[in-house]
This record gives C-alpha cells, sequence and structure tokens, in this order.
C-alpha cells in the first residue's frame, strides 16, 4: 500500500468504565495482547506500512505500548491533541502534515478484517474527496445508518434514520487532504459531519465490503471480539 493509515484513538471512553478508566480503550487485553496490538498486526497482514495514531486521553501509555511500531513491521508516528478535544474530525484535521495529501482512516476500536489495498485502490480511481465503506448490516451489529443502493451512498445519517437504510458505516474510510478544506484550524468537528458535507458535495465513494467488524466500543462489542481471537487461535 501507499497511503498511510491514520487510527482516531483519542476518546474519553466513557462507555467503557471500568475497563477503560485508567487506561487508554486502545490497551484493553484481548486474549493477551493489547487491542491496539491486535489491530496494528491486522493492518500489517493487509499490506499496511505506515501508520499515524491520533492520541489525546492518557495517550502517553499508548505511546509507550506501541512505540514506533517495529515489532509490527510498520512505522508508527503519534499525533496528540493534547487537553482539548477536536472530536475525530478535527483530530485528522491536526495530523494532516503526518498524513499528506491522502489517507485511510479508521477508529482506534474497530477490528476490520477486510482488503484494505483494494479499499485504497477504489478511492485513487474514484478521484473524490473522500470514501466511505459500507456493511450491509440489516440491525445486526449495530443500528443501521447508510442507504447505499446502485454501488452508490444515497444518504448517510447517524442521528436520523430512515427504513430504508440497511448499510452501517463499516468504519474504514479515505480522505484526501482536500476533504477539510473550511474546517478551522483547532475547531471541534466530528468525521461524520465532514463525510456528510462530502456527500452533498458528490464528493464520497462508497465501497461495500462484506467481512464483519469487530469492535470494543460497548462492552457486548468487547466480549464478542474477545472471543473472536479465542475461537480463532484456538484452531491454530
Amino acid at each position: 500500500m501507499t497511503l498511510p493509515v491514520a487510527i482516531l484513538a483519542g476518546g474519553l471512553a466513557t462507555r467503557m468504565k471500568p475497563y477503560a478508566e485508567k487506561i487508554p480503550k486502545s490497551l484493553i487485553e484481548i486474549h493477551g495482547k493489547p487491542f491496539a496490538a491486535r489491530q496494528l498486526e491486522c493492518l500489517a497482514e493487509r499490506g499496511v506500512r505506515r501508520v499515524v495514531l491520533c492520541i489525546g486521553h492518557l495517550g502517553g501509555m499508548l505511546r509507550q505500548s506501541i512505540g514506533e511500531g517495529e515489532r509490527f513491521g510498520l512505522q508508527v508516528q503519534y499525533s496528540d491533541e493534547g487537553s482539548t478535544l477536536l472530536g475525530t474530525g478535527g483530530a485528522l484535521k491536526k495530523a494532516l502534515p503526518l498524513l499528506g495529501e491522502g489517507f485511510l482512516v479508521l477508529y482506534g476500536d474497530s477490528l476490520l478484517e477486510c482488503d484494505y489495498e483494494e479499499v485504497e485502490r477504489r478511492f485513487l480511481e474514484s478521484r473524490k474527496r473522500g470514501l466511505m465503506t459500507v456493511y450491509r448490516n440489516d440491525g445486526r451489529f449495530d443500528v443501521s445508518n447508510v442507504l447505499f443502493a446502485d454501488g452508490r451512498i444515497q444518504m448517510y445519517d447517524k442521528a436520523h434514520r430512515v427504513p430504508e437504510m440497511r448499510h452501517i458505516d463499516y468504519g474504514l474510510g479515505a480522505l484526501s487532504r482536500r476533504a477539510f478544506d473550511g474546517v478551522a484550524e483547532a475547531a471541534p468537528v466530528d468525521l461524520a459531519v465532514i463525510y456528510q458535507h462530502l456527500l452533498a458535495a458528490d464528493e464520497l465513494a462508497g465501497v461495500e465490503v462484506f467481512e464483519r467488524f469487530y469492535e470494543i466500543g460497548s462492552p457486548a462489542g468487547l466480549a464478542d471480539t474477545r472471543r473472536h481471537f479465542e475461537e480463532r487461535e484456538s484452531r491454530q
């Protein structure tokens, strides 16, 4: 792969107390390893070579645990938003000097075992400022929030859902630096808002993926992710 991957790992993890009360959510143990290690191993296995971790709350602990990424076969850099919460979009805006003209992005609590090289290829071929991957969820793992039809994202809204929505924002996106035009420096903004602005401007490509996602953003998701690794490693 040629593009770096940004990982948004600076949140307060308020839903994950007591698991993440004294450590960042990314360091919650998953079958003997911190979740961040599981995530980086997944990326390295799929051809990723450079990662920028966007850190904030308790970010020093994450930096100490991961280091510069050598043991994963990765180059890992850090963008620290400090004590001022910038939101997911604002954190990416701050990290742009490390990310360059284009990059992939995922959340620090998501494990996505899909084809990253294919997502990168589709993004570059689209020549759009952004791309969102979607998964046909049908309300199984979370509430569906995307209307995806004819290979296009017709609607994306986390707050105002309609019954026709069958897909969900999978959690892996791709963005160009130009996607942040108009976003003020140090201004809190959510990544979902940036996606919505791109969609309104016909600058958001959509790609459907078929590998289910795992997450540790909720106690139920954490239990499910732990079970996934326990079952997988018991077969090895």
